[in-house]
């Protein structure tokens, strides 16, 4: 697990924690006398009417909102999420709270006990809260007036008192009561929670990192404290849950009050700290569990709408890739077999039979597995179309093979939990072409592709006479088909393997699309020979293209001089490899 995943949990386990604290006697849930009257009237001016009554108990119940889409809350700062939150998941509130810029975590908290919208001081506040009808806002901490009648408290025991709760602090519950009030799954994992030592040991830290410098992203200077224009909150009770729609959030500072908004009206929050629901096997298999009719990603990071509700459907589909979840890099290195089933002249991935194969690969494979901290997969790059000294019937120098001769090896490797490369060295027909034939094998999800420039021929150009090249506008063309394949069948992220050992194979590359998340890049450095100059060729390569994220490194048996490197040495190749191959 990451660090940055690591202190995410934590800091929404202080927060799931601290709501608890807080709950323990909520209006309308066995909460003490002097938290509400319980009349459904407030105290002061009273609301707008716009909420709703709890027959069974007269507390006011706040309405959550109905009908969710999936949608990106795209603020970029705290105040400008809250807002978007509120919007998105309540129609109306007797009570909000608002928050000032460095009491969100308090605020989030009281949020999550009382059913309430939570707010960051900031633009728009008052007239959202004129959109919720509110009467009674809680305020934590110094704001501006939000236009209604105020209970103004200060972080800590006040707080505590004003939600009913013990004013001298309660050991923090465990992991299982967090869950109950929250209504998350206590085994879930991923889920806004956490161990209860890792809340009681990490609150007090995440809280006062929570609380420094300036979290929304906002510098105005604080409003002076306002004063209470009422004694205590009306009675309240918490909604009935929203149903059908599941949150996403990084876990940064920044979302705690959005965050809180959610699971105050009821819907489940995963943490995805690379804003990517197809990053963690354990958000994939909450979001495939609960197969939500909408997903709402909180923060710009999620990308725009349509590309949250790509993500969220193949995520919903529950398949995951070799190695965990649904994104084939990063976070995984991969150690393949290069060649043809057919022969043993093009690679060693055709010395053997298909079980031989397959045993051979997660041989070498499993040498790499002490030496990196993330999975290693084992995979085989198998050549699906043949470079070609004839013309042959096509007339483009290239030998297609059969679908069903590949299948068998492709399906094994599945059953094996590897992954599998088709590469293509087209001739004179260009990549898609030659990617459309493979379709029906690259709707499997643990099947990518690769593009080998070294073959791919002019108009009047024969193998062997020239190095081929292939100009980013056709590599593009293959990005846009592979995502939209991709996308159409809701699967898994693809992996495109681009080889190169001259810069000129891909004119250009460094411009080659990497804006899908469908698809991963790689360029796979070939290089052979001597040490050396495969290292030259290597770092020519990655001068050339230094927007490239991903990098793949060949060892030759044969070819590299004066052997290929051990795998202790290929993982210290700069930078690492993600994609080692052996031919």
């Amino acid at each position: 697990m990451s660090d940055h995943h690591t202190r995410a949990r934590r800091r929404w386990a202080a927060l799931a924690a601290s709501a608890v604290v807080l709950a323990a006697c909520t209006p309308g849930a066995d909460s003490p006398d002097d938290a509400g009257d319980g009349s459904g009237t407030t105290a002061g001016s009273g609301g707008s009417g716009a909420e709703g009554t709890d027959s069974s108990s007269g507390a006011l119940v706040a309405v959550p909102a109905t009908g969710q889409e999936t949608m990106v809350l795209g603020g970029a700062t705290a105040a400008e999420l809250s807002v978007q939150a509120s919007r998105a998941f309540f129609e109306s509130a007797p009570v909000v709270v608002v928050a000032a810029q460095d009491e969100q975590l308090a605020a989030a908290s009281a949020g999550v006990a009382l059913g309430a919208p939570v707010l960051v001081d900031g633009p728009g506040v008052v007239e959202e809260v004129e959109r919720l009808g509110a009467g009674t806002a809680l305020t934590v901490g110094p704001v501006e007036d939000p236009g209604v009648d105020v209970l103004a408290v200060e972080d800590g025991p006040g707080l505590a008192e004003v939600l009913g709760a013990d004013a001298g602090g309660e050991p923090v519950p465990d992991g299982e009561q967090v869950s109950a009030l929250l209504g998350l799954d206590p085994d879930g994992g991923s889920v806004l929670q956490g161990p209860a030592e890792e809340a009681s040991a990490d609150a007090g830290a995440d809280a006062a990192a929570q609380t420094s410098g300036d979290p929304g992203g906002q510098t105005a200077a604080p409003a002076e404290p306002l004063e209470s224009d009422v004694e205590e909150l009306p009675g309240t009770a918490r909604p009935e849950p929203v149903g059908g729609t599941t949150v996403l959030s990084t876990g940064a500072d920044r979302d705690a009050a959005a965050v809180a908004t959610a699971l105050a009206a009821g819907a489940p929050v995963l943490v995805a700290p690379e804003a990517d629901p197809r990053a963690s096997s354990e958000v994939v298999r909450a979001i495939a569990d609960a197969a939500p009719g909408a997903v709402v990603g909180v923060g710009p990071e999620f990308g725009d709408t349509e590309t949250l509700t790509s993500t969220a459907r193949a995520a919903a589909t529950g398949v995951e890739l070799p190695g965990g979840g649904q994104l084939v890099l990063p976070g995984k290195t991969y150690v393949a077999l290069y060649g043809n089933p057919t022969t043993s002249s093009l690679g060693v991935l055709g010395e053997q039979g298909p079980e031989e194969t397959v045993a051979r690969a997660e041989e070498i494979a499993g040498a790499y597995t002490d030496l990196v901290d993330e999975p290693v997969v084992p995979a085989l790059e198998i050549i699906a179309t043949v470079a070609s000294s004839d013309p042959g019937p096509d007339g483009n120098y290239s030998n297609e093979m059969d679908v069903e001769t590949l299948r068998p090896l492709v399906d094994l490797a599945a059953e094996h939990g590897m992954y599998v490369v088709l590469d293509l060295q087209p001739g004179r027909t260009d990549f898609v072409t030659q990617a459309e034939l493979y379709e029906e094998l690259l709707v499997q999800p643990h099947v990518g592709l690769a593009l080998d420039p070294e073959w791919r021929l002019g108009p009047s150009e024969v193998h062997l006479q020239q190095i081929g090249q292939v100009d980013v506008a056709e590599v593009d063309a293959v990005v846009d088909w592979l995502a939209e394949l991709t996308r159409d069948h809701d699967l898994p992220q693809k992996m495109l393997v681009l080889h190169q050992f001259q810069t000129r194979m891909i004119p250009g590359v460094d411009e080659v699309d990497q804006s899908r998340p469908e698809v991963a890049v790689l360029i796979h450095a070939d290089g052979q020979g001597a040490q050396a100059d495969k290292q030259g060729t290597w770092r020519s390569l990655h001068d050339y293209a230094p927007s490239v994220t991903h990098w793949g490194w060949k060892n030759f048996y044969d070819e590299d001089l004066p052997g290929p490197l051990s795998p202790a040495e290929t993982m210290q190749v700069e930078p690492t490899p993600d994609f080692i191959s052996y031919q």
